[in-house]
């Protein structure tokens, strides 16, 4: 659908017609860029280092920053979530002093969870809508967190790794992020696979993107098959169901390091 971004990490709908990218580099700052469905490409916010996840919420957006290997390994504490008013363009700081904030979610309580891949005390940290300024760890036993997603009754919360052995989803309940986890192993090799981002679809099918394969896969978090739905996707870093005007609810659309953006069409029904 396009090319010739910059290192995108994450995306999400707007719901009024715009995509939402966030844009890294190797060095310097990124950026949240837009893409409309015709291919017309904009900027929302930049000079933000490291974005990473993004949630819509209503009319604001949230994001995060600091979202690079270099702060993980040497565990900075630069990292923030924004928001961003759509309407009035007013930006403001939600969280800081978080190591390397990735993946980043909404519980149905307001509060926000992000991952971390890199470095020391990998895991889950929780923001509390009530206090968002006390963001604390909830478990460092998840590997290397990365992907970030909550189910559509917002009961689970599924965390997926990077660069384990093996490439597992983590299945936790919601009202009890400390409690027993159950664990779904994807089908491939850990280190080869390098999972990255995952949602969930409104067939309670988990779909992850796996950066070092090139795939993006569809898993059963009831019987943990998995099944390859598109390939040929290199550095694939984040996938999401369309959302909003112009975009098709039934199509996946991806993102990657290299910069460019894909729509995967499923098959139509004999």
């Amino acid at each position: 659908m396009a090319s010739g971004f910059g290192m995108l990490e994450n995306l999400a709908f707007d719901g009024r017609g715009k995509m939402l990218l966030s844009e890294g580099t190797l060095f310097g700052d990124g950026a949240i860029r837009t893409l409309s469905p015709g291919g017309k490409t904009g900027t929302l916010v930049s000079d933000f280092t490291g974005p990473g996840g993004i949630v819509v919420n209503g009319d604001t957006i949230l994001f995060t920053t600091g979202n690079n290997a270099m702060a993980g390994l040497s565990n900075s504490k630069n990292g923030t979530v924004e928001s961003l008013d759509l309407d009035t363009g007013e930006q403001t700081t939600v969280a800081k002093g978080l190591t390397m904030p990735n993946g980043l979610a909404k519980l149905a309580n307001g509060d926000l969870l992000v991952t971390r891949n890199l470095g020391s005390d990998q895991g889950l940290t929780r923001i509390p809508a009530a206090q968002p300024g006390t963001p604390a760890s909830v478990r460092t036993d998840l590997g290397s967190a990365n992907g970030l997603a909550v189910s559509a009754d917002g009961a689970t919360v599924y965390v997926g790794n990077t660069f384990d052995a093996n490439t597992e989803i983590r299945e936790l309940d919601a009202t009890d992020l400390k409690g027993a986890v159950h664990t779904i192993k994807v089908a491939g090799s850990g280190s080869s696979n390098a999972g990255d981002d995952l949602t969930v679809g409104a067939d309670g099918n988990i779909y992850m993107a796996l950066n070092g394969a090139g795939k993006v896969v569809r898993v059963d978090p009831t019987t943990g098959s998995t099944c390859e739905i598109g390939s040929d996707l290199p550095l694939t870093s984040s996938v999401r169901f369309g959302s909003g005007p112009g975009w098709d609810p039934a199509a996946l659309y991806t993102t990657s390091f290299d910069g460019s953006v894909h729509k995967l069409v499923p098959p139509k029904s004999s």
